[in-house]
Order: C-alpha cells, then sequence, then structure tokens
C-alpha cells in the first residue's frame, strides 16, 4: 500500500483445476486489502490472467508474477517473512510486533496452498494464526492484512480504474470512469446515467 513498505504475497503450492479459484482469490485478496504484489506458483497462469484484468478493470497499482523459485523467494527476502499457519502464534498475541517492523522493512505473507515444508516454517520470522481452528487460507490472509495495515487499507484510492463501485444502501451501482471522465455533465448525472454491471 502505498506510504508504507512493500507487502507482497506469496500462494505456496498451486494445484491447476483443483486450486484456481482459491489461487484467484488468494490475489484479488491481497490487492483489496493493501498489497503491493501477489506471486504464484508458475503453473497458476489462470489465476495470474483474472486477477491482472481485474486490476485492469477496478485499479492499481498492484503487480502480479509467477515464479518457480518460491523457496528462494523466501529465503532471499530481504525483509520479514510471515507464514500463515493455523499451528502458528495467535495474530492478536504478535500483531504490534509485525507492524512495528513493518514500518521500516517490507513484508512477505506466505498463504499455503498444499502441505508445506518445514524449511518454510524455519525461514518465517512469524509462523502466524488466524485462530488455531481449519479455515479458508482465503480468510486468514484478509484478517491479517486488516490487522497489519490497522483498517488503514479500506481507505485506500485506486489508480487508473476503468470501473468505479458506487456505495449504494440496495443495489448495485458501477460507473465506468472512462466515460465519467469525458463527460460534459456533472459527476452526479453521469453516474446516474451509468449502466448497472454484474458483480465479479
Amino acid at each position: 500500500m502505498q506510504g508504507y513498505p512493500e507487502v507482497a504475497v506469496l500462494r505456496y503450492g498451486h494445484r491447476p483445476g483443483r486450486d484456481d479459484r482459491m489461487t484467484t482469490h488468494v490475489g484479488l485478496t491481497a490487492r483489496a486489502l493493501g498489497a503491493d504484489r501477489v506471486l504464484f506458483p508458475d503453473n497458476a497462469t489462470q489465476s495470474a490472467e483474472t486477477v491482472r484484468d481485474i486490476t485492469g478493470r477496478f485499479g492499481g497499482p498492484f503487480d502480479v508474477e509467477l515464479t518457480e523459485e518460491l523457496n528462494a523467494t523466501i529465503e532471499g527476502w530481504e525483509g520479514v517473512v510471515v507464514h500463515l499457519t493455523m499451528y502458528g502464534e495467535r495474530v492478536q498475541d504478535v500483531e504490534a510486533d509485525v507492524r512495528d517492523a513493518h514500518v521500516d522493512q517490507p513484508v512477505l505473507v506466505v498463504v499455503g496452498g498444499e502441505k508445506v515444508p518445514g524449511d518454510v516454517y524455519e525461514h518465517a520470522d512469524w509462523n502466524l494464526a488466524v485462530t488455531n481452528q481449519p479455515h479458508s487460507e482465503v480468510a486468514g490472509l484478509a484478517v491479517f492484512l486488516d490487522r497489519l495495515f490497522d483498517g488503514r487499507e479500506l481507505e485506500q484510492e485506486y489508480e487508473d480504474a476503468e470501473r468505479r463501485v458506487i456505495p449504494e444502501e440496495l443495489g448495485k451501482h458501477v460507473v465506468d470512469v472512462r466515460e465519467s471522465r469525458s463527460d460534459p455533465r456533472s459527476p452526479s448525472e453521469a453516474q446516474s446515467a451509468s449502466e448497472d454491471v454484474d458483480e465479479e
């Protein structure tokens, strides 16, 4: 997120077909909740394409990378490594320490997609649990990022978006930002004339 040292999310492991939706949601959650980039295994091409498409339409900056070197990325990370696992320390017990480290160091968040080897646990500065209960790794990532940024990620602005969601109590309202920029009418008139689109 702008104004902070980098936060990158690494998806450790991916099974094409079986994990496509979950891996995609790891990337979308990382983007929406303040991370600067996501690193996918090199076989997660479909997920990478989807996250890039969403970033192009709804704004960034946010980078998506494919890599064969998952372990090398973790071992060579110049900053702190946080591995999300149900077996780790409780997030509420260590979140302040992680935030303090993030003041001047980039953070790599490792999100497992299959059995994670012991080397990852050993190289992590924190093995951290969002509850010590089995649940979705996407939920764990979302809670961790919100704790890391202390809610400030919810106010971030997205640049170069093609579309923007207008908050509504009821219904769906999505504006084509490109049309609004060139529309001579007032912003409220242009927004009211825009067509709703199905949510992603």
